[in-house]
């Protein structure tokens, strides 16, 4: 249901029919299905659309880099006329959020990086983009550690904050020392997210995926999740590392 006023009725047009095509592919990526009516009738995710940018950020209360915000609780996307990539971007990075977390539960721990990198796949239209920046840090070594994702809360990181961290080890084992901002660090590790879960998805399939996500859910730790939904692929989280590796260079 998407809420507008009137002089916005076009974009709100274009907002429905591009929710309805996202959630297609999106629920077909997942291999998700409706049920419960979940997505039907009163509990049809809710899309407001402010006339304008101030209006946008005057009702959230967002930051004013802020171009739109989705409420999981309420089940609400909210933006404005015209946003910023809100149709390409935002949307359904928004819907993945809410598609992903229906699947495996809203009350669960799912890890930061899994949860941001579903929701940047689904981006498409800036899939080759990320694919080809990911190419050139992993052609430079400024990778991290998945260890070092598992471990780091990205949430505190302060954008000019200067920072050292070891990078991914090389072939030799040596770990050469990253120094960077904050800002860059974020961008690396979301990258990373997106990569990685592209990776699971593309190599070993959604199934896989859910389950893996869903043992993650439960508590398990990384290395008995990826054992008990790659039994014959992945045994660890080196075995990820040096796969995944891997598959960016030879994209």
């Amino acid at each position: 249901m998407v809420y507008y006023q009137e002089d916005d009725g076009d974009f709100a047009s274009d907002v429905a029919d591009k929710a309805e095509e996202y959630y297609n592919s999106i629920a077909d990526d997942l291999g998700y299905i409706r049920y419960s009516n979940f997505w039907k009738w009163d509990k049809r995710v809710e899309i407001y659309i402010y006339p304008n940018h101030s209006a946008y950020l005057a009702a959230t209360g967002q930051n004013t880099w802020s171009h739109g915000v989705a409420n999981y609780s309420k089940k609400e996307i909210i933006s404005y006329a015209r946003g910023k990539d809100f149709l390409k971007s935002l949307l359904p990075h928004e819907m993945t959020h809410l598609i992903f977390r229906d699947f495996v539960g809203f009350k669960s721990d799912i890890p930061l990086w899994l949860d941001e990198g579903i929701a940047q796949w689904e981006e498409y239209e800036l899939k080759n983009k990320r694919l080809y920046m990911l190419r050139q840090q992993a052609s430079q070594n400024i990778l991290l550690p998945i260890k070092t994702m598992i471990d780091l809360d990205i949430r505190t990181v302060k954008t000019k904050q200067k920072i050292k961290i070891n990078a991914m080890p090389l072939e030799n084992g040596q770990i050469p020392l990253l120094e960077m901002d904050g800002k860059a660090l974020v961008h690396i590790y979301y990258l990373q997210s997106f990569s990685l879960v592209g990776f699971l998805m593309e190599r070993y399939g959604a199934d896989n995926f859910v389950v893996f996500s869903r043992q993650l859910r439960d508590g398990k730790p990384m290395n008995d999740a990826l054992k008990f939904a790659y039994p014959q692929q992945l045994g660890s989280i080196d075995d990820l590392e040096k796969k995944w590796k891997k598959y960016i260079l030879n994209r």
